[in-house]
């Protein structure tokens, strides 16, 4: 049997949510006046709330606005090191660490799988020692990173589509594996009753909601 432990990352691993701080910290360091596009960004939020765009193509606006419509492979990795350094330091939950090294001890396999882009991702899922990232993929080309998304976004029942994908290409049934996934929003509900065992972690009032009604264990990894 295979022994899967799966992660959200933003605010279920992380106090906050790291897109737009891996964006402003990115921008920041490599050209500071792109900073002054944020309110552009901002209504694009707003389009977003008020159902105009997608979630995949607000990330796509925020992507050309603060980091440009493409950067340099060697680029990115600079910038996913540097924020997944500041990460690790300082913005991952003390609980979730515990449970990755008790998962671990079990003899889980330790995998993330997030709505974030895989090229920072990956490297924040290295400096926690995750064996495997799940994420929303970027299109690369000639040795560029996009501000494109190349498939789906890892989010909602797509994250589950992106799993199983994932299993089949490690060779894992599902019938073989034993999974575990945690997660801090309701968005991930399709994935909480797919696997063995559901766990609502530091979880908004929905999640918390859908808890109680689905027996999901809820844990607190913010204190």
């Amino acid at each position: 049997m295979h022994h899967l432990a799966v992660y959200d990352m933003d605010k279920t691993l992380t106090y906050a949510p790291t897109w737009t701080p891996f964006l402003v910290a990115t921008a920041r360091a490599n050209a500071p006046w792109r900073l002054g596009l944020f309110p552009i960004v901002a209504v694009a939020g707003l389009g977003y709330t008020l159902r105009l765009m997608g979630r995949a193509r607000l990330k796509e606006i925020a992507q050309r606005l603060l980091l440009g419509g493409n950067m340099t492979e060697a680029a990115a990795k600079r910038a996913a090191s540097r924020f997944a350094a500041t990460v690790a330091e300082s913005g991952v939950y003390a609980g979730a660490r515990d449970q990755i090294a008790a998962d671990r001890a079990a003899g889980y396999r330790i995998v993330m799988a997030t709505a974030s882009y895989g090229f920072y991702a990956e490297a924040i899922g290295e400096q926690l020692g995750f064996d495997a990232v799940i994420a929303t993929n970027v299109v690369r080309q000639n040795g560029r990173v996009r501000a494109r998304i190349d498939g789906e976004n890892c989010y909602g029942p797509a994250k589950l589509r992106m799993i199983e994908a994932w299993m089949a290409e490690q060779g894992i049934a599902r019938e073989n594996a034993v999974i575990r996934f945690y997660s801090d929003h309701a968005s991930d509900a399709p994935a909480l009753e797919w696997a063995d065992v559901g766990i609502a972690v530091n979880p908004h009032p929905p999640l918390r909601a859908m808890a109680a009604l689905r027996g999901w264990a809820v844990e607190d990894w913010t204190r």
